[in-house]
């Protein structure tokens, strides 16, 4: 191979010609910048074309949206309520062995809901049982175990009517073992009847340390009863025998509790009897009781006026449960505001599924509507399984219920556990909202607040104790769907409970936007 030449220093350097057109060298190098504008350009053009459709869209949507808040959706041609009267969901709440599932099929019995002959099976049973007394409260309680025991464990179901109203009735359970689902049934109620015994040492029991009529009754007024009547039942027992004294007794222990929670004027005693009927259906004899002269049970369900439900509000329906049933996916819960119809387009949140709802259940009828406080079987097409779950809302698409992970609410400690005196940051509990059940942290304390003017007191507490009101902001693991309380009351207060004890109740105030 030749070694390389290396360049003669000597010999003169080679100089470039000149170019005889550098003008059109100028212009085609520039061609090429030319185009690149050009397609920016057209990007750019791209681009705000779709901003524009976007915007027209979102306009346009608005626009939907403030005609739908102002007149309420629009109903097709032949979809009518099938019942002008009211609906009320009423809820049995107290201590285990009140009464309340004896009082509820006596109910049912004198309403015409149950025949004689299936009350006489009953009756055998009970009588096989050894428990002659239970008979009408195996009416509600279908349960084998529940039969056996004596105690309700699952919320019970009934409907009736009267000439006023139509009521669905939930008998819920009184064992603290069965707290979350008497939770899950007075979430659905509009008036709560807390039973309580008037059997000798039955109320104190009830009452005292322990028991359940305190929680019951606060648990009521966290998840929007507004409307207490308290029925003093047993009466008929042999320890009371209609007693004016040991009814005054009760009257005078259980009134300033009651206070702290419900209004007095919203507070409605009356003496009961549920196994012989007394002071149900008609007003109680003077023979019997001569010192009432008050209202039966049901003329003071009658009178009570129930909530102004908005109808033109965006449809909000809390899932309890779902099943699947000819290829429908069916979901179960209660509308809490706007109106559902058959052929409705609906969206279920927080995961965002689009489906329509193809038929209606009420009281197990079919039906083309339901209004604001019915209990509904919602049967949907084009959804999956796993977009309807308990805890989730079908709502509109257009008014779709909102999400987050993180909520700020302001929450009032009720009772915190022996072993947790204290409520800091980092403190993980359940949260109960509506139907939903999920884990939660205590991410922040914010503030302290007064308890009856509101105002902050303290900023960034260590820690908080028992009766004290505070600021906090709460995270939970997943998505799920809440709204503010002064927007739907229903779907904006919760309840805090941990190892089996109710410890505080609040409201939400603002949702934590969630990150993309």
């Amino acid at each position: 191979v030749p070694a390389p030449t290396k360049p003669d220093p000597t010999m003169p350097k080679a100089v470039p010609k000149p170019d005889p057109n550098p003008s059109e060298k100028k212009s085609s190098t520039s061609k090429p910048s030319t185009s690149k504008s050009s397609t920016s350009e057209k990007k750019s053009s791209k681009k705000s074309s779709k901003q524009l459709r976007e915007e027209e869209r979102s306009s346009a949507d608005n626009a939907k949206i403030a005609e739908l808040n102002k007149n309420g959706i629009t109903l097709p041609k032949g979809i009518e309520p099938h019942d002008t009267r009211p609906h009320v969901n009423i809820v049995f709440i107290g201590h285990v062995d009140a009464g309340k599932s004896t009082l509820s099929g006596q109910i049912l019995l004198k309403t015409g809901q149950v025949d004689q002959r299936t009350i006489e099976k009953f009756e055998r049973e009970a009588k096989e049982k050894n428990r002659e007394s239970w008979y009408l409260a195996f009416i509600m309680d279908t349960n084998e175990e529940e039969r056996a025991k004596g105690k309700t464990v699952e919320v019970g179901r009934a409907h009736f009517c009267t000439e006023k109203k139509r009521y669905t009735l939930l008998d819920a359970p009184g064992h603290k073992n069965y707290v979350p689902n008497m939770i899950a049934g007075a979430a659905q109620a509009d008036i709560g009847v807390l039973i309580i015994s008037a059997r000798k040492s039955e109320f104190e029991a009830g009452f005292d340390r322990g028991g359940q009529t305190r929680e019951h009754a606060m648990l009521a007024k966290t998840l929007g009863i507004s409307r207490l009547v308290v029925a003093i039942n047993k009466m008929d027992e042999s320890t009371v025998l209609w007693s004016q004294k040991r009814y005054d007794q009760i009257i005078k222990k259980l009134s300033p509790f009651l206070k702290k929670w419900f209004k007095p004027k919203d507070t409605t005693f009356l003496p009961v009897s549920a196994f012989t009927g007394a002071n149900l259906m008609k007003p109680v004899s003077k023979e019997l009781c001569p010192w009432y002269g008050g209202k039966c049970l049901m003329e003071v369900l009658d009178d009570i006026k129930t909530s102004n439900r908005d109808r033109k509000a965006g449809l909000r329906i809390p899932v309890m449960d779902k099943y699947k049933e000819m290829g429908t996916i069916c979901a179960l819960g209660k509308v809490e505001a706007g109106t559902l119809y058959k052929g409705q387009k609906v969206k279920v949140m927080p995961m965002g599924g689009i489906g329509e709802c193809v038929g209606i259940i009420v009281n197990d009828e079919s039906v083309n509507m339901a209004l604001p406080g019915e209990n509904v079987v919602i049967q949907t097409k084009g959804l999956d399984e796993n977009e309807l779950l308990s805890g989730f809302v079908i709502c509109e698409p257009l008014r779709p219920c909102k999400k987050c992970t993180a909520f700020e609410a302001q929450i009032r400690i009720t009772e915190l556990l022996m072993h947790k005196p204290l409520m800091t940051n980092g403190y993980r509990c359940i949260l109960h909202c509506h139907t939903i059940v999920a884990e939660c942290v205590i991410a922040k304390m914010i503030a302290t607040l007064d308890r009856k003017s509101g105002e902050e007191l303290e900023k960034k507490p260590k820690f908080v104790k028992k009766n004290q009101v505070v600021k906090v902001k709460i995270r939970v693991a997943q998505s799920i769907a809440v709204e503010c309380y002064k927007d739907f009351s229903q779907l904006g207060r919760f309840t805090l409970r941990d190892e089996g004890k109710t410890i505080a109740i609040g409201k939400i105030l603002h949702l934590k936007a969630m990150k993309k």
